[in-house]
C-alpha cells in the first residue's frame, strides 16, 4: 500500500460554523441542541453506571462481595474488581470504534447504552458471597466487563456527535458535554447512595446499596428515547460519500490500522490525559474511603461529594469555553500544574476529620483542578484525528488514559498509603508524579482548536 499523504482541506460547511461560512438556519441550531442534549444526557446515564460502581467498590463491595478477607485486603479485592471495567475500555473502543468509523456514530451509542444499562442493573442482583461463595466475586467481575466495554463506545461516540454537529468556533464547548456527563452521573449516583446509606448499616449492606443500581433500568429507557431522535454526523456522513469514490484499498483499510500505522497522536492524548483522568478517580474511590475512615460519617462524605459534582459541572464548561479561546493545551496544562501544588493540602483536608474541610478538598481538588484538565479534554482528543477513524482513535485515546491513568490508581493509592502506615505522603508524591508525566505528553502534542474537521486523514 502506498505511503498516506496528508489531503487538502475541503471547503467547509455551513454546518460547521466556520468564519467565513454563513451562520446556521433556525431548524439547524435546533438540530446542534439536541444533538448536544443527547449526547449530555446519554453520557450522564453512562457515567452514572460506571462511576457508581466506583463509588460502590470503596465503601460497600469489600463487606458484601469479600467479606473473608481482612478490611484493608478486602478494600483492596474490591478496587480490583473496579479496574477490570478499565482493562476492557480500549476493547470496547476498538470494537465501537470500528462499527463507528464504517457504520455510523448514532447505531453505536443505542447499542453502547444498552449494554450499560443491562450490566448496571444485573448488578444490583448479584447475590452476596455469604450466598454463593466465590462465584459472587466472578459474576461481579463479568459485569464490570461489560461495563468497561459499553463506556469504551460511549465516549468516542458521544463527543464526535456534538463536536462534528457544531464544527467549528464554540466545538469545544459542545464537545465538554459530553465530559460534563461524568460529574452529573457521578452526582446522580452519589445521591441515590447518599439517600440509602441513611438506612441502618445491615439494611444498607443487604439491599440498600442495590436500589440505586436496578435504577438504570428506568434511565436506559429515557436514554434510548432521547437518542434515537437525533440525526447522525454530518462530517461523518460527508466521509462515508467520499469514501465511496475512494480506492478498494482504502476502503477495506480497517480504522485500527489507520491509527496504529501512524500512532503518534494516539500515544501522545495517551499519556497526556491519563494524570486528569487519575484524578478524577482519586476522587471517587480514594478521597471517598480515606475521609471516611479519618472519622466523617459515610452519609456526610458522600454529601460533600455530590456538591463538588455540582459544582464540576459549571466549572468544567466554563473551563471547556475558555480553551475555546486561548486553546485546549494552556487550559489543561494549567490545571495539571494548580493539582501538584495543592495535592499535599488537599489530602490533609481528607484527613481532617471535618465534614466541612472535607467538602472543600472535594471543591477544590476535583470540582475546580480536575476540571480544567477535564474539560478542553473530549475536544483536545478527538481533534487530533482524521474523520476516517476519528471514532476509532478518540475511543482509543481516552480509553488507554483511562487504563493508564485509572485502571489500577485506587489499588495503588491504597497499597502505597498502608506502606506508609496511613500516611498520604507517598500518595502525594504518585499523583504529582502522573501530573508531570502527562504534562510532558501535552507540551509535545500540537494545539488543536482551530483545525478543520473535515480533514479525512490524521
Amino acid at each position: 500500500m502506498s505511503t498516506p499523504v496528508e489531503p487538502t482541506p475541503l471547503r467547509p460547511r455551513a454546518a460547521t460554523h466556520s468564519p467565513s461560512a454563513p451562520p446556521p438556519t433556525d431548524t439547524r441550531r435546533r438540530e446542534i441542541r439536541r444533538v448536544v442534549l443527547s449526547s449530555y444526557l446519554g453520557s450522564t446515564i453512562e457515567y452514572y453506571d460506571f462511576l457508581l460502581y466506583a463509588t460502590s467498590a470503596a465503601i460497600v463491595f469489600a463487606p458484601v462481595f469479600f467479606s473473608d478477607l481482612s478490611p484493608v485486603a478486602g478494600t483492596i479485592a474490591s478496587l480490583g474488581t473496579f479496574a477490570a471495567g478499565y482493562l476492557a475500555r480500549p476493547l470496547g473502543g476498538m470494537i465501537f470504534g470500528h462499527f463507528g468509523d464504517r457504520h455510523g456514530r448514532k447505531s453505536m451509542l443505542l447499542v453502547s447504552m444498552t449494554v450499560m444499562g443491562a450490566a448496571s442493573f444485573l448488578i444490583g442482583l448479584v447475590p452476596p458471597a455469604s450466598a454463593i461463595g466465590s462465584w459472587a466475586a466472578v459474576i461481579l467481575i463479568l459485569l464490570r466487563v461489560l461495563q468497561g466495554i459499553a463506556i469504551g463506545g460511549e465516549w468516542g461516540g458521544a463527543t464526535l456527535m456534538s463536536l462534528e454537529h457544531v464544527g467549528g468556533r464554540g466545538r469545544g464547548f459542545a464537545a465538554a458535554f459530553t465530559n460534563a456527563g461524568a460529574p452529573t452521573g457521578s452526582l446522580l449516583g452519589t445521591l441515590a447512595l447518599t439517600v440509602v446509606a441513611l438506612l441502618p448499616e445491615d439494611d444498607f449492606l443487604t439491599w440498600g446499596w442495590r436500589i440505586p443500581f436496578l435504577l438504570s433500568a428506568v434511565l436506559l429507557v429515557v436514554g434510548l428515547f432521547v437518542r434515537s431522535r437525533v440525526s447522525e454526523s454530518p462530517v461523518f456522513t460527508e466521509a462515508l460519500q467520499r469514501s465511496a469514490v475512494q480506492s478498494s484499498d482504502d476502503r477495506r483499510t480497517a480504522p485500527i490500522m489507520s491509527i496504529l500505522r501512524r500512532p503518534r497522536n494516539l500515544v501522545l492524548v495517551a499519556g497526556g490525559c491519563m494524570a486528569g483522568v487519575a484524578i478524577q478517580i482519586m476522587f471517587a474511590t480514594f478521597a471517598i474511603g480515606h475521609a471516611t475512615k479519618s472519622g466523617v460519617p459515610r452519609s456526610d462524605v458522600l454529601l460533600g461529594f455530590a456538591v463538588c459534582h455540582f459544582v464540576a459541572i459549571f466549572a468544567l464548561l466554563g473551563f471547556a469555553c475558555l480553551s475555546d479561546r486561548v486553546g485546549r493545551r494552556p487550559v489543561m496544562l494549567a490545571g495539571l500544574g494548580a493539582f501538584a501544588l495543592l495535592v499535599f493540602p488537599v489530602l490533609a483536608l481528607l484527613s481532617s476529620g471535618n465534614a466541612f474541610l472535607v467538602t472543600v478538598a472535594f471543591v477544590l481538588g476535583f470540582s475546580i483542578v480536575q476540571s480544567a484538565t477535564f474539560g478542553p479534554m473530549a475536544a483536545y482528543i478527538a481533534e487530533q484525528f482524521g474523520t476516517s477513524a476519528r471514532y476509532t482513535g478518540a475511543s482509543l485515546g481516552y480509553q488507554a488514559a483511562t487504563l493508564l491513568g485509572a485502571g489500577f490508581t485506587p489499588v495503588i493509592l491504597v497499597s502505597l498509603q498502608a506502606a506508609a502506615s496511613g500516611s498520604t505522603y507517598l500518595v502525594g508524591l504518585y499523583m504529582i508524579g502522573l501530573t508531570l508525566v502527562s504534562a510532558v505528553f501535552i507540551g509535545l502534542s500540537r494545539e488543536s482548536k482551530d483545525r478543520d474537521l473535515d480533514t479525512y486523514e490524521h
